[in-house]
């Protein structure tokens, strides 16, 4: 069927839909849409070089970006016909009523109107002017906004430039501050190997003095003890003998006895004894002051985490979030308000639609967040079993799900005396609180769990853990626990 209008038809393909003009220089994605070179280059990832279609949201390389040399000629035979003085005109349009032509129009009723309709008493004390004429002011009136809206428009083309471009820097920033802290830990890590395989040489070399003087000794010793045992020997057949043949040569005998008296070998040095002492009472030194080192270092990281959890926390939107009860495993009870949820013995009767969790006690929170940094508490109360985090819009409703990231759920949990990170494997944490607040950075990718009473970090999900697209609150109740979002 042919086009009612074939000049809007022809006007509607050559403008580009991002800027709404003719297209200028144009290029067609893999997706067969096509804008303006310069326009679809600013949709480009916010940390990549990827090409994000604003029409049907594909992403592609920017150099799959292809010149459309068609559609250029197109446009600019458009352009020439737009500006040809004997193009053909539009049809004219008639008065519904009178049939004839809208040559005037109504400033007080703003619609055109015909002769007939300027002479009849609805229009008899209207302002009316010529159609022509109210065109030009209504042109001029919309060139303005026109004007005021590119400029918005070229403002915020600007904004998303000076942001990529300080996101790029913070993150060359990032990653040189990686670099010095690896150089430095590595640094580090060989003056103390350096060190402690000083120290173990210094100690192997009095190993091997206190041995020498260990075998020197032993030597001695086993000598010794065989000449004694001879001697005892054969002065036992002496003293057996006859009284004739035992005084015989009896002052040799006694001589020998007086000559086998034990020689005691000699004991450590104490040159070696002071070394001894000097290497341990060096070895209590080094180690104090490795340890007020470590102690040091863990302060000032201690710092450094609370002044990362604080800029986490600053900024961020209190988000007011309530209970989704389409999402509610039928054995949860949530509150009118939707602001508590409790677990049930008693299974509800409640339909069994696409969104409803049917075999994990689970509920989602009616708030979606896709971008910014959101904030909200949970009471969890004296409950032994429960969980507290995030979901994806698509996390699993039917069936057994999988806690953890790679089902797409960020979340702590207590289970009876243990309290855990829903990591893989499950990561242990301190003692329980008893209300949770859940800060969720979507632009970063991260969630971070507080102590909301003193403040305290919990646990955190690292960066780009969490990935792209809609995040909900999630809730998981077990038997005898009781949850409650705070205001």
């Amino acid at each position: 069927m042919a086009a009612a209008n074939p000049a809007k038809t022809l006007q509607d393909e050559t403008t580009c839909p991002i800027c709404l003009e003719y297209f200028n220089d144009p290029v067609s994605l893999d997706c067969n849409h096509d804008f303006c070179r310069a326009c679809i280059t600013q949709c480009r990832g916010r940390f990549s070089a990827d090409i994000s279609c604003p029409q049907c949201r594909e992403t592609f390389p920017q150099r799959n970006l292809k010149p459309n040399r068609k559609l250029k000629n197109i446009v600019e035979a458009a352009r020439e016909l737009s500006l040809q003085p004997g193009r053909e005109q539009e049809t004219e349009r008639l008065c519904e009523k009178h049939r004839e032509p809208l040559k005037l129009f109504c400033k007080e009723d703003e619609i055109p109107i015909c002769l007939v309709c300027d002479r009849s008493k609805e229009h008899k004390d209207h302002t009316v002017v010529p159609a022509e004429e109210a065109v030009k002011e209504f042109k001029g009136k919309i060139q303005a906004h026109l004007k005021k809206l590119r400029e918005e428009r070229e403002k915020l083309v600007e904004f998303q430039v000076s942001s990529e471009k300080r996101s790029q820097e913070n993150l060359r920033k990032t990653q040189t501050e990686r670099q010095k802290i690896v150089s430095e830990f590595q640094q580090l890590r060989r003056f103390l190997e350096e060190q402690e395989q000083h120290l173990l040489a210094q100690l192997l070399k009095l190993d091997n003095k206190i041995l020498k003087i260990q075998t020197e000794n032993i030597n001695k010793l086993s000598a010794e003890m065989s000449h004694l045992t001879e001697l005892i020997s054969d002065i036992e057949g002496k003293y057996q003998k006859p009284a004739s043949e035992f005084l015989q040569d009896i002052r040799s005998t006694l001589s020998r006895c007086e000559k086998g008296k034990f020689q005691q070998p000699e004991e450590i040095s104490p040159e070696l004894e002071k070394g001894l002492s000097d290497f341990s009472q060096k070895t209590v030194a080094l180690m104090e002051t490795l340890r007020k080192f470590k102690d040091t270092l863990l302060s000032a990281l201690d710092t450094k985490r609370g002044e990362s959890l604080g800029s986490l926390r600053q900024g961020a939107i209190a988000a007011n979030v309530t209970l989704d009860p389409d999402t509610a495993h039928p054995n949860l009870v949530l509150s009118e308000d939707g602001k508590s949820v409790r677990w049930a013995d008693t299974r509800q009767d409640l339909p069994n639609n696409p969104e409803r969790f049917d075999t994990v006690s689970c509920v989602l929170g009616c708030e979606g967040f896709t971008s910014g940094r959101h904030c909200w508490e949970v009471e969890v109360g004296g409950g032994r079993h429960w969980a507290v985090g995030v979901a994806r819009e698509s996390v699993r409703r039917k069936g057994r799900i999988s806690p953890s990231p790679e089902g797409g759920i960020w979340a702590v949990q207590r289970w009876e005396d243990q309290f855990q990170a829903l990591t893989s494997p499950w990561t242990p944490l301190r003692l329980v609180p008893s209300r949770i607040r859940v800060c969720l950075d979507c632009d970063r990718g991260q969630v971070t769990f507080f102590d909301a009473g003193d403040q305290a970090p919990i646990f955190t999900f690292p960066l780009a853990s969490v990935p792209g697209g809609r995040i909900r609150p999630w809730l998981w109740v077990g038997s005898g626990s009781r949850l409650r979002l705070c205001p």
